[in-house]
């Protein structure tokens, strides 16, 4: 075993009583080491609760004859940290998962890893470390909230406060009512209620099978969470016996079934910035051309929050991402041969049935034929930019009309709550990218308040930084290349023609290239702020959205 390095012979007997500092005994020297990482804390909704379900894991190892050992992961709220600087600390915080996994894991020589996460970064950052450590892992997240409802009965998300801001600006709203929304829209535990980028995360894990089903759909206050723990825990030991690890499970295919499930979910474009950084993990490249290629053959068979008000709690009662599974299996749209943690994927959706055609709708009947993620391409995004199409109004899947141009989130918001934005604009935010940020905020602020004034099936959102699995409408993001590095989104000026063809994955502004020419040989960045510590050296490091936000050799 691996975890002999700090547990056996004479040489050891130093680090054997620091074990027993711990409360170790004798017995419990000759049993694997389980590593449990756990982003519990109380600052996060989707985390407060973490520390019951890494107990019921902890027993699951023990069920299971090993040594479960404990320890913290840090995190943060996307909800919290939206609409202020603080959100510049959210993307860069997958690095500092990774590696701090790392650390923890090689310098205590675990046998084996269980992970917990739940939120939006934490969940990639933990694929990342599972990838790069190749330790035999499996994932249980913590789940996701249940829907707010208020008092007239309406089903409230997340999504409702941010857009209930703009309803307010537009005078659509008043204090009270808002008042009454907030008190109600979020009402415990768990990461929030829609196919935002934590529950689509936590789906996809169940697709690359590296967690049991239920791990993406399971509310977090069901006592079915807890079982799931306690069978992830025993499975943890059984995959150690099995000598099973991560690279074994994430093979291209899983990736090509991950995405897969994606399309037909409709998942948060953060997918397609997480996805390619775990597959580097793993060894291969995973680029955004794939997002197109597997979009144009996946139909897209559900429409949850923010695409519509149904949450993901009934995702989970329709029978979860084992009946998505089951349905794309249908057309072999999955591979079913690859290996998870719970045997073939054949083997996990075996039994898996669909108790809502409306909530899962059968491959047959679809709402499009083709996925939920697009990615654009043109002379605005020469490598590339995302939209969830499925969140987009059929109105706005074809559009031109004029730039209205911004450097930076707060400048458009203002914008935007201040009623200087009319139907038919395009909002281009520059200079939020992973460098120029740094950090590439999330724009759910903006995208939100669009949608609360009644804009969101008017105008579209351009941006090289990214947006909130809330997000609704014509919101493209991590257009690449980003404006600080002298990306033609850079180059756009108040007015100029802009032309988004979503079905023909074009996005362009109307200028020839004469003239983009003529305005990069003029164009010098502007004064960037100084901001000194993790995210100066963050900024340094960073590559492209294109390829995952990774650092770069």
């Amino acid at each position: 075993m691996h975890s002999d390095n700090v547990k056996k012979g004479t040489a050891r007997s130093p680090h054997r009583s620091l074990f027993k500092a711990l409360g170790f005994i004798e017995e419990e020297f000759e049993r694997p080491l389980i590593g449990i990482a756990v982003a519990e804390s109380e600052i996060v909704p989707g985390h407060s609760h973490l520390g019951r379900v890494a107990a019921a894991a902890a027993d699951g190892v023990r069920l299971a004859g090993g040594v479960p050992v404990r320890f913290p992961v840090i995190g943060v709220c996307d909800g919290i940290a939206m609409g202020h600087s603080g959100m510049r600390y959210s993307l860069v915080t997958r690095e500092l998962i990774a590696d701090s996994i790392e650390c923890m894991a090689m310098a205590h020589a675990f046998d084996a890893l269980i992970f917990i996460p739940n939120c939006d970064k934490i969940v990639p950052g933990m694929l990342m470390a599972a990838a790069r450590l190749n330790l035999p892992s499996v994932f249980v997240s913590g789940g996701p909230m249940l829907a707010g409802k208020s008092r007239s009965g309406k089903t409230l998300t997340l999504t409702t406060m941010f857009e209930a801001v703009g309803a307010v600006s537009a005078g659509k709203m008043n204090e009270e009512e808002l008042f009454e929304l907030e008190e109600n829209a979020c009402p415990g535990c768990g990461s929030c209620s829609g196919m935002f980028t934590a529950n689509s995360m936590n789906c996809v894990t169940e697709a690359l099978g590296l967690a049991l089903p239920g791990n993406g759909t399971a509310p977090a206050v069901f006592a079915e969470r807890l079982r799931l723990a306690k069978k992830t825990g025993m499975l943890a030991v059984e995959t150690l016996k099995k000598n099973l690890r991560p690279r074994e499970i994430l093979t291209e295919k899983a990736f090509m079934n991950a995405l897969a499930l994606d399309m037909a979910l409709g998942c948060s474009t953060n997918t397609a910035l997480h996805l390619p950084a775990i597959a580097r993990e793993a060894g291969f490249k995973f680029g955004l051309e794939l997002l197109n290629k597997v979009s144009a053959i996946t139909p897209n068979l559900c429409r949850l929050a923010p695409a519509s008000d149904t949450p993901i709690e009934e995702l989970h009662r329709a029978g979860g991402v084992s009946a998505v599974l089951a349905e794309l299996a249908k057309k072999s749209l999955i591979h079913t041969d690859v290996c998870t943690v719970g045997g073939t994927l054949l083997d996990v959706i075996k039994n898996a049935k669909n108790y809502n055609p409306e909530v899962i709708r059968p491959i047959e009947n679809p709402y499009t034929p083709t996925g939920g993620l697009a990615a654009l391409w043109g002379n605005v995004a020469p490598d590339g930019c995302v939209v969830k199409q499925s969140a987009v109004s059929p109105s706005m899947l074809n559009h031109s009309g004029p730039a209205r141009v911004f450097n930076g989130e707060d400048a458009a918001f203002t914008a935007i709550t201040g009623g200087k934005i009319k139907a038919g604009d395009v909002i281009v935010i520059c200079y939020e990218g992973p460098k120029g940020g740094p950090g590439m905020k999330e724009m759910l602020a903006p995208t939100a308040a669009l949608a609360g004034m009644g804009l969101d099936d008017k105008c579209a959102l351009l941006t090289d930084g990214r947006f909130s699995g809330a997000t609704k409408g014509a919101a493209i993001g991590h257009i690449s290349p980003e404006a600080a590095a002298g990306g033609p989104l850079a180059l756009i000026k108040e007015g100029d023609i802009i032309e988004i063809d979503i079905p023909g994955r074009k996005i362009n502004v109307k200028l020839p290239s004469s003239e983009l020419a003529s305005r990069r040989a003029r164009w010098t960045p502007p004064a960037q702020k100084t901001y000194g510590g993790y995210l100066e050296r963050y900024a340094k490091q960073v590559g492209s959205a294109a390829n995952g936000a990774v650092f770069e050799d």
